[in-house]
């Protein structure tokens, strides 16, 4: 065992290998990756966009991030589970911290995040993004289909976000179909999964509901998520309020009759031969979070993202 050190988040001489921060102590990065904005020799950057001015219910999720990195220290280093492995013994990975938004003006904020995501995007390191409410999608779609072409998007989620606006919204609901009319997102090979509300159009977008979500087996899932993407370039974006409020009360939309956080993860797990190019956590409020219920299953949701990265740049 290495010897015993605290703060790795700025401590650390590399972004690869183990911290051995105690769990209830340290700087609370994510999963103790050293913050740097330094990107070079990055495999994947963990940035949070602690944004919720574009939700249509309660707010809070500009705690998100926060909240994740904080849960995340649960994560103790030893191999993690199920990946039978220490992800950052090879996995370069580092934490860049958050995007800053002008809170006064809303109207610059796609516009910020866009292009800080573009920043990231060029080093060729894979982007997980930490929300936030689920309008920040918006611009980490634009800036990741500029690099990648239309997207096939992998959406877990209560809602659809498909409802129509002007193109200019700054709303957490209509996200999706502005990504489809726009070409940013390919509708006919994008997927959302554990929808429970109803939006006026699809956009040809195929939908697995909730209650088909507890009829299906998750391998079933996972085959039907692998199918509609075809091998395309996906970009997976997890609204915390996809789960059962019973595993993720702290979000500001909650919808009853979701999918169980085991359910969920074991999909996740079975998604590691998909193109996955970016992908994000959001609409995790932890003000409404009870012993950090939500807050560890979004930390969860982010940690096997890496997992799977991790054993993608093990079989190189």
């Amino acid at each position: 065992m290495p010897p015993k050190s605290i703060d790795h988040a700025f401590t650390a001489r590399s972004l690869t290998g183990a911290a051995t921060d105690p769990t209830y102590a340290g700087a609370l990065s994510f999963m103790r990756r050293r913050y740097t904005k330094n990107l070079t020799g990055a495999d994947a950057v963990v940035w949070g966009i602690p944004f919720d001015a574009a939700v249509s219910n309660r707010p809070g999720a500009r705690f998100g991030p926060q909240a994740i990195r904080r849960a995340s220290a649960i994560f103790d280093n030893d191999p993690q589970y199920p990946f039978s492995r220490d992800l950052f013994a090879d996995l370069a990975v580092t934490d860049y911290g958050d995007c800053l938004l002008d809170y006064g003006n809303h109207q610059k904020t796609p516009a910020t995040i866009e292009r800080e995501a573009a920043k990231i995007l060029k080093s060729d390191a894979f982007l997980l993004s930490l929300g936030g409410d689920h309008f920040v999608t918006w611009p980490l779609l634009r800036a990741h289909a500029a690099k990648y072409g239309p997207l096939a998007l992998v959406q877990f989620d209560a809602h659809q976000d498909t409802w129509f606006d002007d193109g200019k919204r700054i709303d957490h609901g209509s996200f999706v179909g502005r990504a489809a009319r726009d070409g940013v997102i390919d509708p006919a090979h994008s997927i959302q999964i554990g929808i429970r509300t109803h939006a006026p159009e699809d956009c040809g977008i195929k939908l697995i509901h909730g209650h088909e979500v507890e009829d299906m087996s998750a391998a079933a899932i996972a085959e039907a998520i692998r199918q509609r993407t075809a091998g395309r370039k996906v970009y997976l974006t997890f609204d915390i309020d996809c789960l059962d409020p019973a595993y993720a009360p702290g979000t500001g939309t909650p919808v009853a009759g979701g999918p169980s956080s085991a359910k969920i993860l074991s999909v996740l797990r079975q998604l590691g031969d998909l193109d996955v190019v970016g992908a994000d956590v959001v609409e995790i409020a932890p003000a409404y979070d009870h012993a950090d219920i939500t807050a560890i299953a979004g930390a969860t949701i982010a940690m096997y993202y890496l997992g799977l990265l991790a054993e993608k740049k093990a079989r190189r």
